[in-house]
């Protein structure tokens, strides 16, 4: 059956680490092509395994780069430049060139942009959120990286408006330096308030606070445009036309984690898609419960513990999921696809079940 039936435009891959989401995710994205859609397979995960798994390099940080692959529709890769991203938006909402490299030759910005904790995932919504609304591909996959990460990725629109509207970034905004260089409210105290300053300069450092503070004085007219992008962010998580797929390791106690992150989608008000169980063992043949423990010097028991063990968990987590839920077992191959020909096997396999 086509994807369009069982996928939406866009759909982000999600689960815990060393699940297989970044194979799953260029396997879906080579199928999707395959069926004639023009597709964009791009990922935000540090580990950047997606520029592997495509035959891709570093020509596709912050740039949608055609893979390699023979397919009726297009098949893009493109890797998150989280600091790229962050300097266009301040091109883009500065109100001139003066403005706008007062922010860019600051040296807290270019600290801010290179990876302060919640700047990565902001970025990667908000690229999600720029090669969506250009409306090249028909249908886009974003490789997340692990559970706690996505989950921060999928806040953080909500993050930057709450920031825009704290108390915090009120008192950054104040005037605290003079013309000279000097703490305003440090002048006031004539040497007790040098001695003040001096304190602050040993221990955090009067240039860093004062190009924190110019930043936050050059970047207070933008502050609006980056309060209304969040909100559509927002919006494109949300909506009918977004679909999380979740992907998970096989076995029972991989039960705990999967629940709780599909509670997290559901209370955020996200479409939630199949449930990928991902290298599920093969049950052997007259081998029995294989509830026992294994003998470690026999491999056909130890397969057989394994195929046993994969089976009740896929069990345990259908009794768990709404009946509406799909939950699809994947099996364990014998080699993980390295390429595109194996690639697109995986693909067809995963096209097949979905339908």
């Amino acid at each position: 059956m086509s994807l369009d039936r069982a996928l939406a435009p866009l759909v982000i891959v999600v689960g815990g680490g060393g699940v297989g989401k970044t194979t799953l995710a260029a396997a879906l994205g080579l199928r999707s092509a395959e069926e004639g859609a023009d597709t964009l397979v791009m990922t935000f995960d540090p580990s950047l395994r997606l520029k592997d798994a495509l035959g891709v390099g570093a020509e596709a940080r912050d740039n949608e780069v055609r893979v390699a692959a023979d397919t009726p529709g297009r098949l893009d890769a493109s890797l998150l430049d989280a600091g790229a991203t962050f300097d266009r938006l301040i091109e883009r909402y500065s109100k001139d060139r003066a403005a706008r490299e007062r922010i860019l030759g600051n040296r807290y910005y270019r600290h801010l942009s290179g990876g302060l904790s919640g700047i990565l995932e902001y970025m990667a919504v908000e690229r999600l959120f720029e090669v969506a609304s250009g409306e090249r591909y028909e249908r886009i996959f974003l490789d997340t990286p692990p559970t706690h990460q996505a989950l921060d990725f999928l806040e953080a629109p909500d993050r930057i408006v709450d920031f825009l509207d704290s108390g915090a970034l009120k008192l950054a905004l104040k005037e605290w330096f003079d013309d000279s260089g000097r703490l305003k409210p440090a002048a006031r105290f004539g040497r007790l308030g040098r001695r003040f300053e001096a304190y602050l300069d040993d221990f955090v450092g009067l240039e860093l606070l004062r190009d924190m503070a110019d930043f936050f004085q050059a970047f207070a007219p933008l502050f609006e445009g980056f309060r209304a992008r969040a909100h559509q962010v927002g919006e494109l998580l949300a909506s009918r036309e977004t679909l999380f797929v979740m992907v998970a390791g096989p076995g029972e106690e991989e039960i705990p984690d999967l629940l709780f992150f599909a509670r997290k989608l559901a209370e955020r008000g996200y479409r939630i898609g199949p449930i990928l169980v991902n290298r599920v063992h093969p049950r052997v043949a007259g081998s029995g419960s294989g509830s026992s423990a294994p003998d470690p010097e026999d491999g056909r028991s130890l397969l057989a513990w394994l195929g046993e063990r994969d089976h009740a968990g896929l069990q345990a987590l259908e009794g768990l999921l709404e009946p509406d839920q799909t939950l699809i077992g994947l099996p364990l191959l014998a080699d993980a696809p390295t390429d595109l020909a194996s690639l697109s096997e995986l693909g067809r396999v995963l096209g097949a079940r979905l339908g």
